[in-house]
């Protein structure tokens, strides 16, 4: 199993709803790429002074790679993820990915 994280410094001006708008449409992802085993998001709740501006999170568990690599590719999510990028700050630069394999 593949767990894609991504940690996401969202512009100042991009308000609660804007973000739920973005993680609703990500989580219907999972309605048409099969092998999405789950999705979770939300905000950084840590007390530690550490997420250097990287407060929302989301994250996809994928069956293997082969279903991560195709959901990369996927028109709808690289439509998301261009939203999403619009809405962080300094474009990809508010963006951090991790995968992490489960396996």
């Amino acid at each position: 199993m593949i767990r894609h994280i991504v940690a996401l410094r969202f512009a100042p001006e991009v308000d609660a709803a804007a973000k739920a708008a973005l993680f609703d449409a990500l989580r219907g992802l999972s309605d048409h790429i099969t092998g999405i085993l789950d999705f979770q998001a939300g905000p950084n709740v840590s007390v530690e002074p550490l997420s250097r501006g990287f407060d929302d999170v989301f994250w996809f568990d994928f069956q293997d790679a082969a279903v991560r690599d195709a959901y990369l590719i996927d028109p709808a999510h690289q439509a998301i993820g261009a939203r999403i990028v619009a809405a962080t700050v300094g474009g990809v630069e508010g963006v951090f990915v991790f995968d992490l394999d489960l396996s």
